[in-house]
């Protein structure tokens, strides 16, 4: 049985004012943003996404915890400013790089499928992520 109990989405940024880490625990995911600021301390937001109550072996439950890791990453790249940070320089690209870190570090096969829904191919391996061997020759 494959367990997935939590996973973690972290994205670096500079601090403006204050620290904070959002911590959790399982797959994380980094994307190091531009310095904003010469004297900017580098931290990682972790956003736990919860895979509790899913069984991410069927699509139906792969594709909850894919809406999950989204929603996480999503805060953590365009409102985690909210804690003093200062906004990432490209958060399209922060989100991008989160979510493919979170599928790639999960490597569950029905999440990768998830994924390629809305994915190129290209776009994944640009990620690091494989596909799986259906999807690989189409």
């Amino acid at each position: 049985m494959l367990s997935v109990k939590e996973m973690t989405m972290d994205t670096k940024t500079d601090v403006t004012t204050a620290r904070a880490v959002l911590a959790g625990a399982a797959v994380t995911c980094a994307l190091i943003a531009g310095h904003a600021f010469a004297d900017a301390r580098n931290v990682v937001v972790a956003i736990p996404v919860s895979a509790a109550g899913l069984d991410v072996r069927h699509a139906a439950g792969a594709q909850e915890l894919y809406a999950r890791i989204k929603q996480a990453a999503w805060v953590g790249c365009t409102r985690a400013d909210r804690v003093g940070l200062a906004p990432v320089a490209d958060p399209k690209e922060c989100y991008e790089t989160a979510i493919g870190n979170a599928v790639r570090s999960a490597n569950v096969p029905q999440l990768t499928q998830a994924y390629l829904a809305s994915h190129t191919l290209r776009e994944a391996a640009t990620r690091g992520i494989e596909a799986p061997a259906q999807f690989a020759t189409k």
